[in-house]
């Protein structure tokens, strides 16, 4: 199996990353790659990190009868409805905190780059913002759920 090209810079500064917030292991998935580091084999997490870079086949969307995309549950999506999903692995949550009022509801019409959720991960909260105009039509994800990359979130009718 070939090994695939790693910038060592990058990995370098991944793992100083590790040391200075004290994780024993990370994965990374982005683009069909998989990136595994573990300091497996230690206690304490003090000794020299294991690297794993792995392929993993691209998840490839289901289409419908009508070729029309389909999100994981199976529901066929109209053409018109813009799926978001998850960048990223992380906790969904429907406002910026306990007792504020959402981001956005279900019916309510949206402008390119409004929040629509933040998804926390590694303790930082990321905001995930609308990539198109129009109208939520679905949030399917509950609030405080967790959430994997690539999970649908909301359905957007486009404007």
């Amino acid at each position: 199996m070939e090994m695939p090209h790693v910038d060592l810079d990058h990995l370098r500064d991944i793992m100083k990353l590790m040391d200075q917030f004290d994780f024993d292991e990370l994965e990374v998935r982005d683009e069909g790659k998989r990136l595994h580091i573990s300091r497996g084999g230690r206690t304490g997490g003090q000794g020299p990190a294991v690297v794993m870079p792995a392929m993993m086949p691209a998840a490839a969307p289901t289409a419908g009868a009508a070729g029309e995309p389909a999100t994981a549950a199976g529901d066929q999506v109209p053409a018109d409805v813009t799926v978001v999903t998850s960048p990223m692995v992380g906790t969904f949550y429907r406002a910026p905190s306990p007792d504020a009022a959402p981001f956005v509801e279900e019916g309510q019409e949206i402008q390119e780059g409004t929040v629509l959720c933040i998804i926390e991960a590694m303790k930082v909260m990321n905001e995930i913002k609308a990539e198109c105009s129009g109208t939520i039509v679905k949030i399917l994800v509950a609030n405080g759920e967790a959430v994997e990359y690539g999970e649908p979130l909301f359905h957007i009718r486009t404007s």
